[in-house]
């Protein structure tokens, strides 16, 4: 026998486990419904209510508060000033008359593990994917929750991308994700803020940025923007691990103007001109075996990733060069967890006021030093954002390499001098102008110097101008 539904009944607002991205540190819940009793009940003298109340059992944060009622047995309301936190759940009830007790009233829906908090969409591809295989500890933590493929909100967990029931298959992936960095990055942040953060992952795998950008084919950018409207339609930045697939002739030379266009399209179409964006520096490709102009393009994407976070506010970059590999292209897990703690220091920095240091060192001048002894050119490379000071891992490795009118020559020799400086000594003198490259191949080393301070690696760098 079917039982008619009666009570209170949501049937549009929020969902079990959703995030709310606060807004100057509140959220707003709007619900809507229908109600029905089982009783004989004066219309106009029944109320409907609904309340906010912590799922720690403290008590409430939004005491009962009446609805508007209207035509038809429908009912909305509108609750503002819930607090950034949670968990919290929404209650409602069917009130017959003003004199029956809010304890006896007719049973409602509830809506659980609801927060107010920060919500980061996931763009690029496989390595924003999560394509680590292999074990690590990385567990769910109740508060930081995830959208699914499905259209439903979730509890956190690996693997982020996988499509079961999916209702946005245009970034399906064509095979099972594994590990990805964004829980470490969330769950880090909400340890040190308290603030629950909710994950949008519209990452694929394998996609060039033309398919990110709207000025270009941009259908992965309008499936972004979709999932954000079915999520509120605000969220807190943006999280971009791409450009690999990009590291041709055709495109690596225009990488930077194409992604300062991406950056801005996504600004104006989300009205919000600071929106934070915050990327990863390409890792190695072990497989590579292309010749030098492969390995000049993937120079030029990395830098154009570097200038960016110099040149266009609220975009920054942490490095990936020494993150391990679970194959040819994919980080493992272990170097999930090392670039989502990097990302979220970053954050925490940038955008939540804490003091953590987390700039990698970067190049900021290459100028002609003094002859060796034995009568060697050098090269002496500053770096900015050393905390501590450069120290080299792999002394011997070949890290660094100049280009001139005479072609291009790996540097053999060089070591650090002065804490932030790394002086080159080259094989041969320069012939006319001049340029410098660090890390700069497909496949660099992955022990290039770092910073004592923060441990991170240098970021790479293509054609820096020797002065």
């Amino acid at each position: 026998m079917t039982v008619k539904p009666f009570g209170v009944q949501i049937i549009q607002g929020l969902q079990h486990w959703a995030i709310l991205q606060q807004q100057q540190g509140f959220g707003t819940i709007n619900l809507s419904g229908t109600w029905s009793s089982l009783t004989d009940v004066i219309a106009d003298q029944a109320c409907i209510y609904a309340r906010v109340v912590k799922e720690d059992g403290s008590g409430a944060v939004i005491p009962w508060m009446r609805c508007a009622m209207g035509d038809a047995d429908t009912w909305s309301m509108s609750m503002k000033g819930i607090p950034t936190g949670g968990l919290y759940r929404i209650e409602t009830c069917l009130r017959l008359d003003e004199q029956q007790p809010m304890e006896l009233a007719t049973r409602g829906d509830m809506v659980h593990h609801l927060a107010v908090g920060d919500i980061w969409v996931i763009g690029g591809q496989s390595n924003a994917t999560g394509y680590g295989r292999g074990a690590v500890y990385d567990p769910p933590e109740m508060g930081v929750h995830l959208l699914r493929h499905n259209g439903k909100w979730d509890l956190a967990t690996h693997p982020f991308n996988e499509s079961t029931q999916s209702v946005q298959m245009l970034n399906g992936e064509p095979v099972n994700p594994g590990h990805s960095p964004y829980l470490a990055f969330a769950k880090l942040i909400k340890s040190e803020t308290g603030t629950p953060i909710g994950l949008l992952q519209t990452a694929l795998g394998g996609s060039p940025l033309e398919r990110w950008n709207p000025g270009e084919i941009g259908d992965l950018y309008r499936n972004m923007m979709d999932v954000i409207q079915s999520s509120g339609g605000k969220v807190k930045g943006m999280l971009w691990y791409q450009g690999c697939s990009d590291c041709d002739t055709l495109n690596a030379p225009t990488y930077y103007d194409r992604f300062a266009s991406m950056v801005d399209h996504w600004r104006k179409d989300m009205e919000n001109d600071e929106l934070p964006v915050l990327t990863v520096q390409l890792n190695r490709y072990a497989g590579y075996a292309d010749g030098e102009e492969g390995n000049r393009c993937w120079g030029k994407v990395r830098e154009a990733q570097r200038l960016a976070a110099m040149q266009i506010k609220h975009v920054y970059v942490v490095p990936s060069l020494d993150s391990p590999l679970s194959d040819i292209i994919h980080n493992s897990p272990a170097g999930n967890l090392l670039i989502g703690g990097r990302l979220a220091r970053a954050a925490l920095a940038e955008l939540y006021g804490k003091l953590v240091s987390h700039r990698a060192p970067n190049v900021i001048k290459a100028e002609l030093g003094s002859r060796t002894s034995e009568g060697n050119q050098t090269v002496v490379l500053e770096f900015e954002n050393v905390t501590g000071e450069l120290f080299a891992i792999g002394p011997g490795e070949s890290v660094f390499a100049i280009d001139d009118e005479k072609g291009l020559e790996a540097i053999a020799h060089w070591r650090i001098v002065n804490n932030n400086q790394v002086e080159l000594i080259l094989p041969r003198p320069i012939e006319g102008d001049a340029v410098v490259h660090g890390a700069y191949e497909a496949n660099p080393t992955a022990f290039p110097i770092l910073d004592t301070g923060t441990h991170m690696p240098m970021l790479a760098f293509y054609g820096v101008k020797i002065i």
